[in-house]
């Protein structure tokens, strides 16, 4: 009953960030004004406080002065354990609004009862359970899973802290009864403190995590930057991770102990023979020193500023290698989930009595398995180094045998070691030599390249990189203005020909494009109790109602994915909702599928009988080649023209305007007829897609879509000896951010064209700039090639590149080499 009351608590705060945190400063004003309003002259105000004289004893101070250390030591060491545990973004989210909410809002409730405040430096680190809390949030993947997950984190946490903040209040107002002065006052300030830290635990903290994560809850690729991977399990660790009962019961007893002490002292406080009068130091000024710091400082002063200083500098420059520990954004926590089997190592046999106890896998390393027989084959002193400092302190040999017994994962290698490239080598020496050709790895490079922006994006299990020849076709004049293109091949002479036809394009004043339509799709297929159910619902989708709920639950998800329209497709009772929308300069198929995700949860909830089958139901269509891709389009839909006068046709690609016609009529649409093509009414267009995707970091899988393509020429000019030429490409799938964008080569090819990031003036015209390029370039291509075609110099032009020893044989024709110096 307790969990749940806290549940809801923890939802109603989570969905109503904004009025509870408006809520809380103003109540904040309101203690502030309440304060002014009622300060006399027998209480202390902001500004000024009646002097009381009193005498401070020497043992008072030292008791103080050994009370403040004890404080600094602990905050130095809750520091390091916020530190380690496991993200600069936690710590920063938990110490902002924890620490400066705490002490303003301690601060106001203490002028509230009449009391100042003198400067004086005060530590209050935030529990970690505010943390946990986070951690809670991030391991979310929409502001929905924020919402419900900090409501069952407050389930989980609120109990405990609660009991926490009662104990330690207790625990505190003891120091009230001291008889030091500035104790009791400082004891007061404390007690205050932890009622002011489990308010803003309670109401502002979750509500400013719920509201910061809403605010930057999407990336450039579409995907929620907070989600952590490290926390995709928090729930479950934390449900294990309960308090024991005993102890809970422990400390209701301790709270109760305490509350009758400070019951019976208060009663024994009005007693009239009591030295104490109501009048205690409490009503005093708070004054810590007997003077107004800095003004005049005290010996106990210097001794806790000088130990808070001693501190910082030992933190700073003497433990920051061994605090940045492999707990890390970068590195999960927890790599497997309680409820899955772990491997068994090999050691053990398959007659074994006894299975060996799963292992608990922390940052890639088991860590609850102390007697495990890979470890204990270390070296005593490797063994303390690896549960120290981890494995990164061990060598290559000791590694390889952590990850041969499983105490090291081997696709964390990465994140254990905390050099990429060390772990990408340590990865090949254990598959060598299981490879039918040991050596095999020996020609592939791995050295000197940035593996930070492959892990968790890119590739997994990483043993190399692929080198791939670029070369430059160009200048390309499209819409007056020079590109130079980047294609990455193996091919020879796709580059020759594209600069080939990018020179025709130039000597004929360049080509024109448009972009005539720009929305990415997602298809997922969901399910009907019958066909009748099904097409009731696909009318209900097709309506304004329908499409407008949708919508709104789509377009929740992003700053850029605005849903444009469906398309329901029946099959029995399986119904396929094309989701279309634009995805700004990312290629979008996240953005999408989040979005989508979404929308079909809304969906179930107005059709409770409805069954999500797949997100992806084929209906996109991704990565395959389907009609309603060429029909209807998907990504960025673009055309490019281009008139040809007729001496370029003559003297550049050697050929006539009809000779060119005839071509392209019967092979593009004749021939492709005839072999029941679906988009490839074109020449060699995924050619030049291919390359310009590998070379620009696109998804190489997309040139399937992304070629669709229909090349048309047609005479042109008062005797119709000029050649016109257009390439139409409905289906071109690609973005500027992302994915491999975000590779340091694959950004150099893009900032070639200068559409390298998001466009800050117009999100999305840098995914539409590009898609212009490769349509332009793919005009360029389709020219050079059905010139060679109709000219004969395919077969010649390619045994001139590609082989030397019979280019001889053909070098010798006049057409062969006119090519050659032309390209």
């Amino acid at each position: 009953m307790l969990a749940r009351l806290f549940r809801l608590h923890g939802l109603l705060v989570a969905s109503h960030p904004w009025e509870v945190i408006v809520g809380t400063l103003a109540l904040t004003v309101c203690l502030v004004s309440m304060n002014s309003l009622t300060a006399g002259s027998q209480m202390c105000s902001w500004n000024e406080c009646p002097k009381v004289e009193e005498k401070i004893h020497s043992s008072d101070t030292i008791i103080l002065t050994v009370t403040r250390c004890m404080a600094i030591v602990y905050i130095y060491f809750q520091f390091k354990n916020l530190r380690q545990l496991g993200s600069k973004y936690i710590l920063g989210i938990a110490g902002l609004f924890t620490v400066f909410s705490s002490f303003v809002f301690s601060t106001v409730v203490i002028h509230f009862f009449g009391k100042e405040l003198t400067v004086e430096p005060y530590g209050k680190v935030c529990s970690l359970l505010s943390c946990a809390l986070a951690k809670f949030a991030l391991s979310s993947n929409s502001q929905e899973e924020v919402r419900e997950n900090i409501s069952q984190g407050m389930a989980i946490l609120g109990p405990t802290f609660t009991l926490d903040a009662l104990v330690e209040c207790l625990v505190i107002g003891i120091g009230t009864m001291s008889g030091v002065p500035q104790l009791e006052i400082m004891c007061c300030f404390g007690c205050m403190s932890v009622l002011a830290n489990y308010f803003v635990f309670m109401t502002f903290f979750p509500a400013c995590v719920s509201l910061v994560l809403e605010l930057s809850r999407e990336s450039r690729e579409g995907r929620p930057i907070w989600q952590l991977s490290h926390f995709a399990r928090v729930l479950a660790e934390e449900e294990d991770n309960k308090p024991n009962p005993v102890t809970q019961r422990v400390k209701i007893i301790m709270s109760l102990g305490l509350a009758l002490v400070h019951a019976h002292t208060r009663l024994a406080a009005e007693h009239p023979n009591q030295n104490r009068s109501v009048e205690g130091p409490i009503a005093k000024k708070l004054d810590f020193g007997g003077t107004m710091w800095p003004m005049s400082m005290g010996l106990e002063q210097v001794i806790t500023l000088s130990l808070a200083l001693l501190l910082a500098v030992k933190y700073v420059f003497f433990e920051q290698t061994e605090t940045e520990s492999s707990f890390s954004l970068k590195s999960p926590i927890i790599s497997s989930s309680p409820t899955q089997k772990p491997k068994v190592s090999g050691e053990y046999c398959r007659g074994d009595p006894v299975a060996p106890k799963p292992q608990k896998i922390m940052n890639g390393i088991s860590v609850n398995n102390p007697t495990s027989p890979s470890v204990s084959e270390l070296s005593p002193e490797a063994d303390r180094t690896f549960r120290n400092k981890g494995a990164r302190f061990l060598s290559d040999a000791e590694v390889m045998n952590l990850v041969t017994s499983r105490n090291i994962l081997n696709y964390k290698l990465e994140t254990v070691l905390e050099t990429p490239e060390r772990g990408v080598a340590i990865r090949r020496e254990i598959l060598s030599p299981k490879l039918p050709v040991p050596s095999a790895l020996g020609c592939l490079p791995y050295k000197d390249y940035d593996y930070s922006k492959v892990m968790g994006t890119c590739c997994e299990n990483v043993i190399g990189y692929m080198p791939l020849p670029v070369g430059v076709a160009g200048p390309l004049l499209l819409d007056e203005k020079q590109f130079y293109i980047p294609l990455a091949t193996t091919e020879g002479c796709l580059v020759a020909s594209t600069n080939r036809g990018c020179r025709a394009l130039s000597l004929s004043g360049g080509c024109r494009s448009r972009i005539l339509a720009d929305s990415m799709t997602r298809g997922p297929v969901v399910r009907l109790p019958s066909a009748c159910r099904a097409a009731e619902v696909k009318v209900w989708l097709e309506t304004s109602d329908g499409f407008r709920l949708i919508k709104d639950a789509f377009d929740q998800t992003s700053r850029f994915a605005r849903l444009e329209k469906l398309l329901v497709g029946l099959a029995g009772r399986n119904l396929y909702i094309r989701f279309q929308s634009q995805t700004g300069d990312a290629m979008g198929m996240n953005m999408l599928s989040k979005g989508t995700e979404q929308a079909l949860h809304r969906l179930q909830q107005q059709h409770p009988d409805m069954e999500v089958l797949s997100l992806s139901g084929n209906y996109c269509t991704d990565k395959k080649s389907a009609a309603i891709n060429w029909i209807l389009g998907r990504g960025k839909s673009a055309v490019c023209e281009a008139t040809i006068p007729a001496n370029v046709v003559k003297e550049v690609k050697t050929s006539t305007t009809t000779a060119l016609v005839e071509l392209n009529i019967n092979k593009n649409f004749v021939g492709s007829a005839m072999a029941g093509s679906v988009g490839g009414f074109n020449a060699h267009a995924a050619n030049i897609v291919a390359a310009i995707y590998i070379a620009c970091g696109q998804d190489p899988a997309q040139t399937v879509g992304s070629s669709n393509c229909i090349t048309q020429m047609e005479p042109a000019g008062p005797q119709g000896e000029d050649l016109y030429i257009s390439c139409t490409m409905p289906s071109i799938e690609l973005g500027t951010v992302g994915g491999g964008t975000n590779l340091p080569p694959q950004q150099a090819c893009l900032q070639m064209l200068g559409v390298q990031g998001t466009s800050q003036t117009h999100p999305g015209e840098n995914a539409r700039q590009l898609a212009r390029i490769v349509c332009a370039t793919v005009l360029a291509g389709e020219l050079s090639l059905m010139a060679a075609l109709a000219a004969g110099h395919l077969v010649k032009s390619h045994m001139t590149h590609n082989r030397w020893c019979i280019s001889l044989l053909f070098c010798f024709g006049s057409k062969c080499n006119y090519f050659l110096s032309e390209s």
